[in-house]
């Protein structure tokens, strides 16, 4: 894939969505949605926008109507006041959902990381429209950082080209655990979310916020992590047995030899995976 793939296919998928703007106390909030049916809203991460979700969209559209916004102080949508707390993005998140998906129409809720936790904030506040909560690779957790290798530092000095190559390494330590499996696309968005993100998101992943959401959630709760989770470890039982505590019927599944951006790297498992948690059941 040549670096302007990248670029090109963000711009193809975005023209096939149908844009939102969302008038909120923050100022205004982007949502994209694609296809119809039941709603999916899908939550980004930290330092990102829905371009997190650029290789799920697409095929979770055939059956669901797929709502993904760039959450306030993310890509497209203007940042709120500071200080930037958890609640005050669940806040936002959950009234502008109100616009695009009026209740009392229950939705399925996916967030992905840091994403994972705004999205249990928005599922306690939805009370029974909240149908389905799937958190991949969430924090949240209270629990230690797993060790990492140091990432390389960015400066604004940088030359175009190196800082491309220093994004492919950080990329490589963090997200994606195939070094193969970071190409241009990925290194485009990250590059592009990055340069764009204005939350200040401090200590909300390594903070107890999911933990805190959990008991007035009455949504079914499941997750789906990356066996090579970086910001995990040798903590992925811990995060089942936590879950499983509350809900003893909890569905969490593992990918095997993926990394913490598993709806990236893992795309189609992980579609299939959202598939499958999300049919309608008895």
């Amino acid at each position: 894939m040549g670096a302007r793939c990248g670029p090109d296919l963000v711009v193809s998928i975005d023209r096939l969505a149908t844009r939102e703007v969302v008038r909120c106390r923050a100022g205004d909030m982007v949502w994209r949605i694609w296809g119809r049916g039941r709603p999916l809203v899908l939550l980004h991460g930290a330092s990102g926008s829905w371009t997190h979700w650029i290789r799920n969209v697409l095929p979770l559209a055939a059956r669901f109507r797929v709502l993904a916004p760039d959450m306030p102080g993310f890509g497209d949508s203007d940042a709120p006041p500071e200080p930037h707390t958890a609640d005050v993005l669940a806040d936002l998140v959950t009234s502008a959902l109100d616009a695009v998906a009026p209740p009392p129409a229950g939705v399925d809720i996916a967030g992905f990381s840091f994403g994972g936790i705004i999205a249990a904030l928005v599922a306690a506040r939805l009370g029974p429209r909240a149908r389905t909560l799937v958190l991949l690779g969430a924090g949240g957790f209270a629990l230690p950082p797993a060790p990492t290798r140091p990432l390389r530092r960015i400066t604004a000095e940088m030359p175009a080209e190196e800082v491309w190559q220093a994004h492919r390494e950080n990329l490589a330590i963090l997200m994606i655990a195939d070094p193969e499996a970071v190409d241009d696309l990925a290194v485009f968005t990250q590059i592009e979310n990055v340069r764009r993100a204005r939350f200040k998101s401090g200590a909300i992943p390594s903070s107890d916020a999911l933990l805190q959401a959990l008991p007035a959630i009455r949504a079914r709760i499941t997750g789906i992590w990356g066996s090579r989770d970086a910001f995990v470890g040798p903590g992925l039982d811990e995060r089942r047995r936590i879950l499983a505590t509350l809900r003893p019927d909890l569905d969490f599944r593992v990918i095997a030899a993926a990394g913490h951006w598993i709806p990236y790297e893992a795309a189609d498992q992980v579609n299939a995976a959202l598939l499958d948690i999300l049919r309608e059941r008895p």
